[in-house]
């Protein structure tokens, strides 16, 4: 079945004038992104650090209320440029939630921003687009 699906994948890709690189899981994480932002919506107190596909981990924010935000510069990490990077979420007295997508780290000043909505022990972390 599954190669069915990859097949079929594979000629929507060609059909659409697309490579393999691009319907390839391997492939860098979109958009490419220089900051991360996490906004709190969430009746909480959270802090969050950076990881990467292989779970390096950045130095965590302070703590914060819902209604604010932090964004951290990927250049303050040692996170290395080109690596695949989401929030890691922790609300203070609840769970650890990921960020639901990755994205890439460029050096470009743009910025990812991500939203932390739900309760201590039911959130997500979603980027917005």
């Amino acid at each position: 079945m599954k190669s069915r699906a990859m097949s079929a994948a594979l000629a929507l890709a060609g059909a659409a004038g697309l490579t393999l690189a691009a319907v390839s899981p391997a492939a860098a994480a979109t958009p490419c992104v220089q900051k991360i932002s996490v906004v709190n919506n969430g009746g909480f107190v959270i802090n969050y650090q950076i990881t990467t596909r292989d779970g390096q981990l950045s130095a965590p924010t302070d703590d914060y209320p819902i209604n604010q935000f932090r964004v951290t510069d990927l250049n303050s990490t040692p996170i290395a440029e080109g690596a695949d990077v989401r929030p890691l979420v922790h609300a203070q007295a609840g769970n650890t939630v990921a960020g639901n997508v990755f994205v890439s780290f460029c050096n470009n000043g743009q910025t990812a921003t991500y939203t932390a909505s739900g309760t201590t022990l039911n959130y997500s972390v979603t980027l917005l687009s």
